[in-house]
């Protein structure tokens, strides 16, 4: 597969199986830089596990990841950590830390420090990210004592804290109420408007398809589809993998 001076993620020909079960099989994408990438599909379809593999965490067993021309597995953790922000689906944390501490782990691959011992620099791309979210408010509160969806928002804080060119976003507007749902998103659009990388696994046909620039469909590990969400999410498409159709105020009903 080719790739170009606007290229950062090159999957090609990737195959991956987990547990004896093939999880990826045959798959090729491509994201560009100023890009929203949507990844759908059912339940299982390998949503997660084509995040994992674009950042090494999972290695393929035939084909290969490119970033910015670079095999994956050849870029050490650091190097890895540097370009590429990782918002995972299991957020849970093992102790609580204050809401600003919690973003303050997006500076980790230059240093890990709690908020009020970051240089005034990596402080101020913290609270940046708190802004973008909407929660500075939260920045001294302990996450423990936070709901779920106050939660989720220092999560994307903590990866939008990173500043790293390529963002890849595992579900990251579960447990947010329609508002921050909305604002979790408009976040990302303005991430990929601003010259970064962003891919994010979503179940919410609706908003990829009013936020990505690209919507590429997994059913069962394979792509059925990678393209403009007005074409990816055809009437075929959305029959097959998810025995949907569109009704006329274009929300979705069951076959």
């Amino acid at each position: 597969m080719s790739q170009t001076g606007s290229t950062r993620i090159v999957l090609d020909h990737v195959r991956l199986s987990r547990g004896g079960a093939c999880v990826l099989d045959d798959v090729s994408l491509v994201a560009t830089r100023g890009q929203l990438t949507a990844l759908v599909g059912p339940n299982g379809a390998g949503k997660s596990s084509l995040i994992k593999t674009v950042l090494g965490l999972l290695k393929a067993e035939s084909g290969a990841v490119w970033v910015d021309g670079a095999p994956i597995q050849s870029l050490s953790p650091t190097t890895r950590a540097r370009a590429m922000a990782y918002l995972p689906q299991d957020r849970s944390l093992a102790w609580s830390m204050t809401g600003g501490d919690l973003a303050a782990l997006g500076r980790f691959a230059w240093g890990a420090a709690a908020y009020d011992r970051l240089p005034p620099a990596d402080r101020r791309q913290v609270d940046i990210a708190l802004e973008q979210v909407g929660a500075s408010h939260l920045k001294d509160r302990l996450v423990h004592d936070l709901s779920g969806g106050e939660q989720a928002r220092l999560h994307l804080a903590r990866a939008l804290a990173s500043n790293a060119p390529v963002l890849l976003a595992d579900e990251p507007i579960s447990a947010l109420d329609p508002r921050h749902q909305l604002e979790a998103m408009a976040v990302l659009r303005r991430q990929a408007d601003q010259g970064a990388t962003v891919i994010c696994a979503l179940h919410d046909l609706e908003l990829a398809g009013r936020y990505a620039d690209q919507i590429a469909v997994l059913d069962r590990g394979r792509l059925r589809i990678a393209a403009a969400p007005d074409q990816a999410l055809n009437d075929q498409i959305l029959a097959d993998v998810f025995g949907v159709r569109r009704t006329r105020s274009e929300g979705f009903e069951m076959l």
